[in-house]
Formats: structure tokens, C-alpha cells, sequence
């Protein structure tokens, strides 16, 4: 068996300066940037849709919820994986905690981009057209809806209507906020103390984290509930909010990694990311890709093989009418790909390669909303067309993850990127022995 050393002049001491290098000011200036064209382009976009189908700022708010989504999910996911690592330790968190802080600073603007798709909501949603049982039965009477979407629209009215829906997602995004405040702080706190105090931190913060997380799975799927499966309300899924969870996992450390890889350009990240530790973090995505797809297939061949005709339709409208295509194209860019290249041992290692995959997974988990959200509305299921409303999904988008990215490189500067208390500092800036 050969034997490698990588690292031999690594460093054994943390840099003096452990702020964010100069260039991530040019990450936020690029975003700017190119959000400013993106949202010159949506506009352009939406009234070209306007007079070709009548359809084109509808595209723009279904395309706001798929650009929610994404942001949301590195956002409030990076909160739930921070907690993951609080409660299970391991070196590399010593690389994310600080990313996946600043990550989690961004909930106000995610809060905004909420607020945005609330005052749109009739636009998206049948429930919040209909919110009494006339309304309902006037839609009935005129064909606008069916009758089933009539029973399940005045049996699932308790809970979906304006009120509670205001209600809920205030109180969801009342919890985020009070844990992302409070577990900054802890790690803000940590550092002014000794290494001595680590027991006492650790429980500390295990004991925020591990409730935590329970209260993260249940605040985010009824988000997700609320803003996609809503949209059509005859669907229902028990797995739907752990679909959602897991994507979420597989989206925000495609979008850590990506950010570890770039910031160890220059110091501090330089002297920490490790091969070992960059070996690791591409296998814990592995491990979320693999679950991904076991949790949407799983779904589908329940449905599927029981064939009842209140749950079979939701995937006729994403199957038929060549939107069998998509879920093709869909199945390759969100599983297939990242799924064979994740298996190279080389891969994972290589700097480069693994910023390529990472960037592919946050591309084919957009792709994936895309497929979620769009044939949920009438004009769309079952019907794949070209118009100019479906670019949306692609400018707004793009918009709205740049104002995100902006807002995420500012919160990289304003504290140091790795958190000096921790007991793990020591060994991840020992020289690198690999056996291969």
C-alpha cells in the first residue's frame, strides 16, 4: 500500500487575522450586480408574457416562490445542520460553523421575500380565493373549480385560510429568529473564553441544538406545506416535509462546501481546509444525495403501485404532457449526477471538481422546485409549453439568490471565520498523514 503525505508544511498556528479575506466584498459587488440585471430582465420577461398568454406576472410570483424556496432552505436549513453539528461535534464544523452562521443572519431577508409572496398569496393559491363555503360553491357552480378541489377547499379551510396562514408563518418565523439569535450568540460568547470551559459549552449548546432540531422539522414543514403543497389541495404526503428537510440538507452543504472551497484562497481557510476534512464534507453529501432520492422514489412507488385516484393525479400533472421530459432531465440532474460523481474518491478531494459538483447541485436543486411548483397551476399540468413567463423561473430566481448572496458575503465580514475555542483547532492544523 503506497504511502502519501499532503500538507507538510502546514501550518501548526491560526493566522493573526482570522476576518474574511478582501475578496468576498467582491463576491457581494458581483451579486449586486448581476441582481440588478436579472431583475431588469424579470420585468422584460413579464410583460413579453403578459401579451403573449395573459399568464406573464403570474409566472413571476410562482417563479418568487421557487426563489424563496432556495434561499430559505440555505437560510433555515443552515440553521438545522449548525444544530446537527452542535449535537454530533466533529471537525467539520469547525469549518462551517462560521458559514453556516452567517448563513442563517440572512432570515430578514428571507422574512421580506415572505412577505412579498403574502400580499400575492390569491394569485397562488385556491384557498385564499375561496375562503368561505359560498365562494366555494359559486366556483363549483361555474366550473371554475372541480369537485374535489371543492371538498378538500371547505374540509382543509381550518387550516387553509389568510388568518392562519399569517398567523403560522409569523410564529415559524418568530422561532427561527429566536434560535438564530441565540445560537450566534453562544458562538460569539464561546470565543471570550477558555478552552477549559468546552464541557461546559458543548452541553450548553446541545441542549439548545437537540430540542432545536425537532422544532426546525416541524416550523419547516409546515412552511412547506403552506407555501408548494397548498398550491393544489387535493394533494396530501406524510413524508412531504421530510422530502423538503432533506433537500434543504442537500442544498445547503452543496452551498458550504462551495464556500469553504472558495474562501481557502487566501487565509484563514487556506491553513484549515484540510483534504481529510474536504474528503468528509463530500461524503456527508453523498450520504444526502443517496437519502434524497431514496425518499422521493420511495414516495413514488407507494403512490404509484397503490394507484388511488385521489393521489395519482399529482403525478399525471408532472408526467403527462411531455412534462415526462422534465422528470427525465430531473431525476438525472438531481440524482444521477451528483450521485456518480460523489462516488470518486478523487473527486471529493479535488478542490476544483468538488466546487463544479457543488454548483451542479444547487443548479438541479432549483430544477427540482421548478418541477414542484410549476405544474401545480391549470394552465400548466399536464401541458409543458414554451412561453416567455416560463424564463421567469430563471430571472427571478437569479434575483433573488443574488440580493441573498450580497447579504450573505456582508455577514462573512463582520466576524472572524473560525471559532478559536474548540478543541478541534489543534488537530485540524496538524500536517495531513494519508494512507491511500
Amino acid at each position: 500500500m503506497a504511502h502519501e503525505t499532503h500538507g507538510a508544511s502546514h501550518a501548526k498556528a491560526l493566522p493573526a487575522d482570522l476576518s474574511a479575506p478582501s475578496f468576498v466584498d467582491g463576491w457581494r459587488s458581483r451579486a449586486l450586480v448581476v441582481g440588478a440585471i436579472a431583475a431588469i430582465a424579470a420585468v422584460i420577461l413579464a410583460f413579453l408574457g403578459q401579451a403573449q398568454d395573459q399568464l406573464g406576472w403570474d409566472h413571476v410570483y410562482r417563479a418568487w416562490i421557487l426563489g424563496m424556496l432556495l434561499t430559505f432552505g440555505w437560510t433555515v436549513g443552515g440553521l438545522a445542520l449548525l444544530m446537527v453539528q452542535y449535537c454530533s461535534g466533529g471537525k467539520w464544523g469547525l469549518l462551517l460553523r462560521r458559514p453556516l452562521e452567517a448563513a442563517t443572519r440572512t432570515l430578514p431577508l428571507i422574512f421580506g421575500y415572505w412577505v412579498v409572496s403574502a400580499l400575492f398569496m390569491k394569485r397562488l393559491y385556491l384557498w385564499a380565493q375561496y375562503t368561505n363555503p359560498n365562494d366555494t360553491a359559486a366556483a363549483l357552480k361555474s366550473g371554475l373549480i372541480s369537485e374535489i378541489q371543492a371538498h378538500c377547499l371547505d374540509f382543509k379551510r381550518p387550516m387553509l385560510n389568510p388568518v392562519t396562514y399569517i398567523a403560522v408563518m409569523l410564529l415559524c418565523f418568530a422561532i427561527w429568529g429566536l434560535y438564530t439569535w441565540r445560537l450566534n450568540a453562544l458562538g460569539l460568547k464561546r470565543d471570550t473564553e477558555s478552552l477549559d470551559t468546552t464541557p461546559y459549552w458543548i452541553k450548553k449548546l446541545e441542549n439548545v441544538s437537540g430540542p432545536g432540531i425537532v422544532v426546525y422539522s416541524l416550523t419547516m414543514t409546515a412552511a412547506v406545506i403552506y407555501w408548494v403543497m397548498s398550491m393544489d389541495v387535493t394533494w396530501f404526503s406524510s413524508v412531504y416535509g421530510l422530502l423538503f428537510l432533506v433537500g434543504q440538507g442537500y442544498s445547503v452543504l452543496a452551498l458550504s462546501i462551495l464556500t469553504s472551497i472558495s474562501l481557502s484562497k487566501a487565509e484563514p481557510f487556506k491553513t484549515i481546509l484540510r483534504t481529510t476534512e474536504q474528503h468528509d464534507l463530500g461524503k456527508f453529501t453523498f450520504a444526502f444525495v443517496m437519502l434524497n432520492i431514496y425518499l422521493g422514489f420511495a414516495q413514488f412507488l407507494i403512490i404509484w403501485s397503490g394507484n388511488l385516484p385521489e393521489e395519482i393525479p399529482w403525478y399525471l400533472d408532472r408526467i403527462r404532457g411531455h412534462w415526462g421530459i422534465i422528470i427525465t432531465l430531473d431525476f438525472i440532474f438531481h440524482w444521477l449526477i451528483p450521485f456518480s460523481l460523489l462516488l470518486s474518491r478523487d473527486i471529493k478531494r479535488n478542490k476544483k471538481r468538488m466546487v463544479r459538483v457543488c454548483q451542479w447541485m444547487i443548479f438541479a436543486k432549483a430544477f427540482d422546485l421548478f418541477w414542484l411548483i410549476e405544474p401545480n397551476f391549470k394552465d400548466a399540468a399536464r401541458n409543458l409549453h414554451f412561453s416567455w413567463g416560463i424564463l421567469e423561473y430563471i430571472a427571478v430566481p437569479v434575483a433573488m439568490v443574488s440580493v441573498w448572496i450580497a447579504y450573505y458575503s456582508h455577514n462573512l465580514k463582520t466576524r472572524a471565520l473560525v471559532q478559536t475555542n474548540d478543541p478541534h483547532v489543534a488537530e485540524i492544523l496538524e500536517p495531513e498523514h494519508v494512507h491511500a
